[in-house]
């Protein structure tokens, strides 16, 4: 590949690349090869490792399922997905249920596919999850709205923490507190994940776990990990595109195509967080791509099912608001999406950055461009996502997964457990 403008760690270099075997096998000035790209004008990004998606597969694959789910991630960019446990039927709790589900991803996926597991009781068979080669195990402190995937009371997340801890599995967890929920009837304020996340982050320390805070909606919830880290805790904390580009008169706006749990904040609550960002205090940037389908998403947004479409935009959103908006440099940017990801999650080096000895997952992108989101691209199932009508800059010309237009994709285990 010639030409282009390449964002690596230390900053964004006009090299070449080799690509050899699906790998990356040389930077700089490379020899000419049987098959060249010219890619001059373009700038060539790290492929994404979308750390939060929900593709409901098996067992729910009308909502969304692997073929359509990668099918969009390839088109925004993203050439590693990782699959929470809900909301397929069965949920991934064990062996048997991962197996289940690598099975289905191998026939439909088109990019890889990296898989978390489950835990929904003290019993939880961790250690089955983690030889069949799990990212770490998703909990719950709230109600998920799945039957089938009940929260964690306190007594059982101690137990699961300090399993977890021993075996050197990530828990990665919604911090929703249940009994302020409650008294708040049906409102999902700042306090409950506030709470939540204190109490996690205590049980964390006395475990020695290693623990992720998914989906933070404000900068109170970052500033807990933050202090938490600053005093010894294996904790880190993921933010999503629908928290930094929508605000609460979008919701009234969208409607239940913005409903998500914890929800969306006010205008005041985003610029907070965006702060968070800006400042190097979140580890990474996930989409918590959860859709369902058309009728689930129809009618009162109290009814409604609570999940936002977002994996195909998750790259083209954060180019505009991070990059152009706001100043955040590429490679920072890259830290957030790629490198950060792929390293909490033990995909590193594999996965995540463009270098040697790397996958060469890569995004070509026309920086310049700008370019509305338009129904006729979205390739979620249900049609429906709150980025139709959009207006983006930063197109994204072409996706390579190690080396070739993503077709087939793979199920990635951790190499790592960092």
């Amino acid at each position: 590949m010639r030409g282009a403008a390449v964002v690596v760690d230390d900053g964004v270099r006009e090299v070449d690349l080799l690509i050899e075997a699906g790998r990356v096998s040389a930077l700089g000035d490379v020899p000419r090869a049987r098959e060249e790209l010219d890619a001059t004008g373009l700038t060539v990004f790290p492929g994404i490792v979308d750390a939060h998606v929900h593709l409901n597969e098996p067992g729910r694959t009308e909502w969304e399922g692997f073929a359509a789910g990668t099918a969009g991630a390839a088109a925004g960019g993203t050439t590693t997905v990782c699959d929470m446990p809900l909301n397929s039927l069965p949920p991934t709790l064990d062996r048997t249920s991962f197996e289940a589900k690598r099975t289905a991803l191998e026939s439909g996926a088109v990019v890889d596919v990296a898989l978390w597991g489950g835990a929904t009781s003290a019993e939880a068979t961790l250690e089955e999850l983690r030889d069949a080669g799990a990212l770490g195990v998703k909990v719950f402190m709230s109600d998920s709205g799945a039957p089938e995937f009940p929260r964690l009371e306190d007594d059982g997340l101690r137990a699961i923490l300090a399993r977890a801890g021993s075996l050197g599995l990530l828990v990665a967890v919604h911090a929703e507190d249940e009994a302020t929920l409650r008294q708040a009837h049906g409102a999902r304020p700042p306090d409950a994940e506030i709470h939540a996340v204190r109490r996690l982050l205590g049980f964390a320390a006395a475990a020695k776990a290693r623990v992720h805070v998914v989906h933070a909606s404000n900068a109170d919830v970052v500033d807990e990990v933050v202090a938490a880290r600053h005093a010894g805790v294996d904790a880190t904390v993921e933010t999503c595109p629908h928290y930094l580009v929508f605000d609460d008169a979008e919701v009234a706006r969208h409607g239940a195509l913005l409903k998500c749990a914890p929800p969306i904040r006010d205008d005041a609550a985003r610029e907070r967080l965006w702060e968070r960002v800006l400042r190097g205090d979140v580890d990474l940037i996930a989409s918590d791509h959860s859709p369902s389908t058309r009728e689930l998403k129809s009618g009162d947004i109290r009814s409604a099912w609570g999940g936002v479409t977002g994996v195909q935009t998750l790259l083209p959103a954060m180019l505009t608001e991070a990059v152009y908006a706001r100043g955040l440099p590429l490679p920072a940017l890259a830290r957030l999406l790629s490198h950060g990801p792929a390293r909490r999650l033990g995909l590193a080096p594999q996965k995540g950055a463009i270098a040697v000895g790397a996958d060469a997952d890569l995004v070509l992108i026309d920086l310049e461009r700008e370019w509305t989101f338009e129904s006729s691209m979205l390739h979620a199932r249900s049609g429906l996502s709150p980025y139709v009508g959009r207006r983006f800059r930063g197109a994204i010309r072409r996706t390579l997964l190690r080396g070739a237009t993503p077709r087939r994709g793979r199920l990635i285990r951790p190499v790592a457990r960092t």
